[in-house]
């Protein structure tokens, strides 16, 4: 059987598959794998540690030395998603209803969602797209992926009073943490950065399982319809935000639209802040499912979104990339 051949085929397969299948067995069978030890601790209550683990590998990837354009042009990017992502979940803290969701939408999934960039479809895209610098401004905007920008917007909105429940700073650094130290021995070490990288993406299955068991059925059905929501927002709101100041700046304005998508590891964001916070605790089930639907509908969508804004452009007499290379 050729599983990770069909995952892979599958948008967000290796995280949105395992978590779907999670959930559908915590909705008809919820006790199957609630038997104790081992079984219980990694299927089922391990989300906690493999995030924490995850979140470390992540960390170890993020190299802290970058220049010139290419740090202009990341700094931009990672600007960009935060602004346009606290934002919108800002109008959703404000106008939500009673139950806490606007639109049908948990502010924490739209943050979440809107401030995380899926970075193998960016550097798919800007390899296509984009030049060197384009490529190499990752580094800088792989510091959005987890929850800690996430985070950042959350306690600006606790300061301000829009958010009830501000994190204390050890709850704050007790999550920080894992990625520090995998910042650390990233850039200490070279082959440790790429030991760790292993650990990047054969985590995801595990925690994307661990989190579906904590979703049942109906969260999936109500959750849906918005996540896909959230997935349009992300990809015409952050992507469009993103093409319009790269073409401000005179850089490759196709480069900056190839952020607009939801990181398939921010599935675990909610999660995350719930730990630091359990004041956002309600929604997170929900939340999860709206970004990992989110995920999905933005890895299929933003293709094709780039495709279309490729060929305005040309239409215009503008060659893609070769009229924004930087020699």
């Amino acid at each position: 059987m050729r599983i990770k051949a069909t995952l892979d085929r599958i948008p967000g397969g290796m995280m949105v598959v395992p978590l779907l299948l999670a959930a559908t067995l915590n909705t008809f069978a919820p006790d199957l794998l609630r038997i104790g030890n081992f079984t219980q601790q990694l299927f089922v209550d391990g989300s906690g540690t493999l995030i924490a683990l995850f979140l470390l590998c992540t960390g170890a990837q993020i190299n802290v030395r970058n220049v010139g354009v290419s740090l202009g042009k990341g700094a931009t990017l990672l600007a960009t998603k935060w602004v346009v992502g606290a934002v919108i979940g800002l109008i959703a803290y404000l106008f939500a209803g009673d139950n806490g969701l606007w639109l049908g939408l948990a502010p924490i999934a739209i943050i979440a969602a809107m401030t995380n960039s899926n970075g193998g479809l960016y550097v798919a895209l800007v390899g296509q797209y984009g030049d060197k610098t384009d490529r190499a401004a990752y580094s800088l905007l792989a510091l959005n992926d987890g929850p800690f920008f996430t985070m950042v917007a959350l306690a600006i909105f606790g300061a301000m009073g829009f958010v009830d429940g501000m994190f204390s700073v050890v709850s704050f650094v007790s999550v920080l943490l894992p990625i520090i130290v995998g910042m650390v021995l990233g850039n200490l070490d070279e082959e440790m950065r790429k030991f760790l990288d292993k650990g990047s993406s054969m985590l995801i299955p595990f925690f994307a399982f661990a989190l579906g068991m904590g979703i049942d059925f109906g969260a999936i059905i109500n959750g849906g319809l918005s996540g896909i929501l959230l997935g349009l927002a992300t990809v015409f709101l952050t992507g469009t935000a993103g093409y319009f100041i790269f073409k401000a700046f005179k850089w490759n304005p196709i480069a900056g639209a190839s952020e607009g998508s939801t990181a398939g590891n921010a599935v675990a964001t909610p999660a995350a802040i719930a730990a630091a916070s359990a004041s956002f605790a309600a929604n997170v089930d929900l939340a999860t499912v709206q970004v990992a639907a989110s995920t999905v509908t933005t890895a299929i969508l933003l293709p094709i979104y780039i495709g279309f804004l490729v060929k305005r452009l040309e239409e215009k007499g503008v060659k893609i990339p070769d009229d924004y290379v930087i020699k």
